[in-house]
């Protein structure tokens, strides 16, 4: 397809993407895959998509390239081993300044980036702070792109001596292949390093002693009985809020202790963590007659919360049980 002549270039149905670069003026220059394309084609001689781009292009549909904020768009990172690239474009992309060993670049839907494992880790060594790190890890697992072996293993025998490996080796004692949201691994992470309380696992069904499902809380304690969801905004009102309420008497019922974690909460943990801490009160006065739940399965039950066992579905069954999930576009 040829593109438009200089004349059509300066017209209204094309848009400018880079210097001598341009698209129909219909593209949509804030969906995340086409940012991530146009920032490829600027350096497509010497520099490879990597990072949260690349982790978006593997197929992360969490990886949306936006700042803390949820509104900024983050620079797409590339990898210029060669340093042939140039320094930036008007926050369009950013050169990451490291060599990339041939055997990590691959291509994908035609466009030239890191393996997974190369992705995860330079996105974790990169992160911020620790909850950030645990973040990018736990998102990747979402979509079953690495597991835990796999970035524990890879940081060692290829990026040990990098800047932040240290990062993701801290990250990695606290990271889970079975959240099913960002927000899940803030309280997480409030959970443990804030509250100081026992690690709790992600997403595991609860079932009564007939074993009908209960519910699924997003954070458990199965020692103690404390049940944690994350609720944001949309859940404040109408038929959510109501869903919500059901569900928390639900798991009162069997004698699990639930705590909401509100969107207002992740600036300033203090009230959950005081309500993380009155559950556990609470929780560690019932005595055990009143425990009328388990995480133990139904023979019938098809287990997914690690990357290896949703690896191993059949297509069949991942359309039926993951059907839900998030999928990047």
């Amino acid at each position: 397809m040829d593109g438009p002549t200089p004349w059509q270039a300066r017209g209204p149905e094309w848009r400018a993407t880079s210097r001598g670069l341009y698209v129909p003026a219909t593209v949509d220059p804030d969906l995340v895959e086409q940012r991530i394309v146009e920032a490829a084609a600027v350096e497509p001689s010497c520099a490879v998509v990597t990072g949260w781009a690349a982790l978006r292009w593997w197929g992360g549909a969490w990886f949306e390239g936006l700042a803390a904020d949820g509104r900024t768009p983050l620079p797409v990172p590339l990898a210029a081993g060669d340093g042939h690239a140039r320094r930036t474009q008007d926050d369009v992309f950013e050169m990451v300044w490291e060599f990339v060993s041939p055997k990590h670049l691959t291509r994908r839907d035609g466009l030239r980036l890191t393996t997974r494992l190369w992705s995860v880790t330079l996105a974790m060594r990169r992160a911020r702070d620790l909850g950030g790190a645990v973040r990018i890890f736990d998102m990747a697992a979402y979509n079953d792109l690495v597991s835990i072996p796999e970035v524990v293993a890879f940081a060692e025998e290829h990026q040990g001596t990098r800047t932040g490996v240290e990062l993701v080796r801290e990250a990695m004692v606290y990271a889970d292949e079975n959240a099913w949201s960002p927000t899940e691994v803030d309280f997480r992470m409030v959970w443990q390093l804030v509250a100081g309380l026992p690690r709790p696992v992600c997403n595991r069904p609860v079932f009564d002693l007939n074993g009908q499902l209960v519910g699924t809380p997003d954070l458990l304690d199965p020692v103690h009985g404390v049940a944690g969801d994350y609720d944001g905004a949309l859940h404040l009102e109408g038929a959510q809020r109501s869903r919500d309420v059901a569900r928390e008497a639900d798991f009162r019922s069997v004698g699990l202790e639930p705590v909401t974690m509100l969107a207002g909460d992740r600036h300033d943990p203090t009230e959950v963590v005081r309500r993380l801490h009155a559950a556990y009160r609470r929780a560690r006065a019932k005595p055990l007659s009143d425990r009328r739940w388990t995480i133990e399965p139904p023979r019938w039950w098809t287990r997914t919360d690690t990357v290896a066992r949703r690896r191993a579905l059949t297509l069949e069954q991942r359309r039926r049980y993951l059907r839900l999930r998030r999928q990047a576009a």
